[in-house]
């Protein structure tokens, strides 16, 4: 069963994962999986710890002469920003007047103190910081070399900051890549992302945070992943826990969702035509590439909700932990928006859940194995 784990601190040494599960001889190409981090790393609105970080990985098991070895693969990720934070997160001998006490609202700082009781917030916020998410993007560029394999792509973009939102929707992945190239958002449409980037200035200079929406975009999926049989088994529920894990995320739309429970079923369900040439197909897909918890064939299109970041240099109002004093929450280099990195992030999930359901499928403890049984499936249908 294909799975992985990411351990590490914000601050911390390194971030590291650990994906079992691969089958064997897939073959890696490491600089993927680079440039899944390089491009969590940009967009306009990130902090100052960007300019710290460029995150490289080290693949420390599992691979050898460029193939998987069916073995857990280890990677690693170092934190440059480590030697200036040494006193402060040190495993042994910290810095004691560096206690936080001040829980920021909107973060795991309190929540986290209580449940795990715990005085000092940093024992919370390191790992709930979204720095982790750098350790599971690494994860995402490993996996995208075996959906290379099925050719299957995806690509995220920005459709919102703040109350600025592109005009269209029903981009397909190809429309996606070409207009994002150049742009400082991921977003398609330069005028909005003109008016976004204004406003993002305008709310930098007020000390606030931004959030927004981002969406994924597929080219057509293989028929079939998930199942109806069980509730835990929905393709649909897998993705939506995946894209909820991500740090800001805070709601998650597939196809038109929100739209189509306003219309009549015949203005929503997507009908469905066959040719000899293509097989089954759609004119439309409202239903955002997922039938009854499968996969129909057609591109998936998930859209995600993205709160505002909660560490603000305006900081607001809170309560000291150990005084029970009002006070000012804690205040930390933080970015003004990190809507743009949410779409990597939720792109490297997406990735690890079809990847899952690749292997739940299709099997094989060698890529030759998984691709003979694969073949058999498209042939069949």
């Amino acid at each position: 069963m294909l799975n992985f784990h990411t351990a590490g601190e914000s601050h911390g040494k390194a971030l590291v994962s650990i994906v079992e599960g691969l089958p064997a001889d897939i073959e890696i190409n490491i600089e993927l999986i680079n440039d899944y981090l390089k491009r969590r790393q940009q967009g306009y609105g990130r902090g100052k710890r960007m300019d710290i970080e460029s995150d490289q990985v080290e693949i420390l098991s599992g691979i050898r002469n460029g193939k998987t070895l069916g073995s857990p693969i280890a990677m690693i990720i170092q934190n440059k920003d480590w030697i200036n934070w040494k006193k402060i997160m040190d495993i042994r001998n910290i810095d004691n007047d560096s206690e936080v006490s001040k829980p920021r609202p909107g973060h795991a700082d309190l929540a986290g103190a209580l449940k795990f009781g715990q005085t000092d917030i940093r024992n919370i916020l390191e790992r709930a910081s979204a720095r982790e998410t750098a350790a599971r993007t690494a994860v995402g560029g490993l996996l995208a070399n075996f959906l290379k394999y099925f050719n299957i792509d995806l690509i995220s973009h920005v459709v919102q900051i703040g109350n600025v939102s592109i005009d269209k929707r029903n981009y397909t992945l190809d429309d996606i890549r070409e207009n994002i190239i150049k742009s400082k958002l991921n977003c398609i449409d330069s005028k909005k992302e003109q008016k976004m980037i204004e406003l993002i200035d305008q709310v930098k200079k007020e000390g606030d945070s931004l959030g927004g929406v981002v969406e994924l975009v597929t080219n057509n999926i293989i028929p079939g992943l998930g199942s109806h049989t069980s509730w835990n088994k929905r393709i649909d529920q897998k993705i939506t826990a995946a894209m909820m894990s991500i740090p800001s995320v805070k709601g998650v739309e597939i196809g038109r969702a929100f739209e189509n429970s306003k219309r009549i079923g015949s203005e929503v369900h997507d009908e469905i035509y066959y040719e000899e040439a293509k097989g089954y197909y759609r004119k439309t897909n409202r239903a955002g590439g997922i039938e009854g918890g499968i996969t129909n064939g057609e591109p998936l299109v998930v859209r995600l909700a993205v709160k505002p970041i909660p560490t603000l240099s305006k900081p607001l109002k809170t309560v000291d932990m150990n005084s029970k004093a009002n006070s000012e929450a804690l205040k930390e280099r933080a970015d003004v928006t990190v809507v743009p990195s949410v779409g990597v992030i939720a792109e490297a999930m997406l990735i690890f859940v079809l990847s899952k359901e690749i292997l739940i499928k299709f099997g094989g403890d060698n890529i030759s194995e998984t691709m003979r049984n694969y073949k058999g499936y498209i042939n069949n249908l």
